[in-house]
């Protein structure tokens, strides 16, 4: 249930995905960031399209080339205090590939400390969040 008196932001992400050679299941793309892992999004800018957001967004946590959109996901919504106030984020999420093998570098100042590929099954047992499960179970489907 949200709070009517959360701020309202909206946000973006990716779920980047791979098939390993030979293999029918999916490696998720994860981040691991103040003491959970994550999937790469953010907040969106002004003028921009929650496509860009999500595109921009991945490529700067994971430091990456631009991802390219598959299709929607869907959508997550958690509350939070920032500022002595609730923040309440909408985010839209989009599948995505990375167009060629990359090394990662994670975005520290993000307080990033890992990127890693996760196999699809790891990755909603590690995900640090019951919306990112979700969000995943709705990838797999």
């Amino acid at each position: 249930m949200s709070n009517p008196e959360a701020k309202p932001v909206k946000a973006a992400g990716g779920i980047v995905f791979k098939y390993p050679d030979g293999s029918t299941m999916p490696e998720v793309l994860m981040i691991y960031r103040n003491g959970y892992w994550d999937l790469p999004k953010g907040k969106l800018e002004k003028g921009e399209s929650l496509e860009m957001c999500a595109v921009r967004e991945v490529s700067e946590e994971v430091g990456s080339s631009l991802p390219a959109l598959v299709s929607e996901v869907g959508t997550t919504y958690h509350e939070y205090p920032e500022k002595g106030k609730v923040v309440g984020k909408t985010t839209w999420w989009y599948s995505m590939i990375l167009t060629r093998q990359e090394e990662f570098i994670p975005e520290e100042k993000e307080g990033i400390e890992k990127v890693e590929w996760v196999p699809f099954q790891k990755a909603i047992d590690r995900a640090g969040f019951d919306n990112l499960r979700e969000i995943l179970a709705k990838f797999s489907q």
